[in-house]
């Protein structure tokens, strides 16, 4: 993620507090990894449906009593999912699947409240190193277009449909995961600024562009296979249900790659290996710069995901180990943003040389 001003210490170099910022960041950054956690819970459970309006404000309170329940479960009642797949549900069952979705809000609506008052207030105190706030701005226009997203995916399945769509759900995970990567960027920017106010902001190299392209490949992939559901098309490994390429795929043209649940499956399980290498050339890169811990970080990343897929398909897809797929698949972008940033660091020194 590129500077968008090149940030320059002569202004309020008295007042900034890059390290702090930093540190702010780094926690924000551990709450959107909370919610890519609860995220990937709430598809799990089929959950994601449970609350049929979008109230910003007054929706951060659950109801309270019993009538507000019925009045939830009400409008759960009139959606094709209740109606085609759940039909019968008791109360209880949906005030657990209402729970997930309703802590998937809660928990967007604390990581607005943590980024906006704390920007807020770095801003009044003139903390803000030049050229920073931009970035900071952008990374909090994103994060209320992510609950825009949030809410555009879950129109798509009150409908017609019994599930919301699988590509606005990859959107809404792709944007979620990028905003990860961003403010792990922009921290790492602020300690190196902390350090050296002259250091210039980290630069995407060549290399992370192309890592990035197919980690972004996988995780797009992965994001339909949960939409699809089509983690349930074969429960065998390495083959798909006795076969190397699966013979239940329905050719459609194009849209067979991303509308079939064996071909997105199959290009998802095996795509992984083409995410690895491009892993490792990023982290053997990294360790040449000196920086070891970086490369430690992706590889044991990259090594439990492919562990965690392969259990998630020969046990049929088990809730606990599905989450902690998309868990660590959130842990592999934030390494792989890490060694990304120490290319573009190296480059940015060198540029600053020339």
């Amino acid at each position: 993620m590129a500077s968008l001003a090149h940030p320059s210490h002569s202004v309020a170099a008295g007042t900034a507090r890059p390290r702090a910022l930093a540190a702010w960041l780094l926690a924000v950054a551990t709450l959107v990894f909370a919610m890519v956690v609860v995220g990937g819970i709430t598809r799990l459970t089929e959950s994601g449906l449970s609350i049929t309006e979008w109230k910003p404000i007054t929706g951060a309170l659950p109801p309270l009593n019993e009538a507000a329940w019925q009045s939830e479960f009400d409008k759960y009642r009139q959606i094709p999912e209740y109606q085609l797949i759940n039909k019968g549900m008791s109360l209880e069952d949906f005030k657990f699947i209402y729970f997930w979705e309703w802590a998937h809000r809660l928990l967007g609506r604390i990581i607005g409240l943590a980024f906006a008052l704390p920007l807020a207030w770095f801003a009044v105190r003139r903390a803000i190193p030049a050229g920073y706030t931009p970035r900071l701005l952008a990374l909090l226009a994103l994060g209320g277009l992510q609950g825009t997203i949030g809410w555009w995916m879950v129109t798509s399945g009150l409908s017609e449909r019994t599930d919301v769509s699988h590509i606005r759900l990859a959107v809404h995970l792709l944007t979620a995961l990028f905003i990860l990567a961003g403010l792990i960027w922009t921290a790492l920017d602020l300690l190196a600024h902390s350090k050296n106010p002259a250091a210039r902001p980290a630069r995407l190299t060549a290399l992370a562009v192309g890592v990035g392209i197919v980690l972004f490949i996988q995780l797009l992939f992965g994001a339909w296979v949960a939409g699809l559901n089509a983690g349930y098309a074969a429960n065998t490994w390495p083959g798909m249900n006795g076969r190397f390429f699966p013979e239940n795929v329905s050719w459609a043209g194009l849209s067979t790659f991303v509308n079939d649940p064996f071909l997105t499956h199959f290009i998802h399980r095996w795509w992984a290996f083409v995410a690895v290498v491009a892993l490792v050339v990023l982290s053997r890169r990294a360790r040449a710069l000196g920086n070891r811990p970086v490369s430690i970080a992706i590889h044991s990343a990259f090594g439990v995901q492919i562990l965690l897929g392969i259990a998630v398909v020969l046990t049929g897809m088990n809730i606990t180990l599905a989450v902690l797929h998309q868990a660590v698949g959130a842990l592999v972008v934030a390494s792989a943003a890490w060694g990304m940033h120490v290319l573009g660091r190296e480059q940015s020194a060198a540029g600053a040389r020339a």
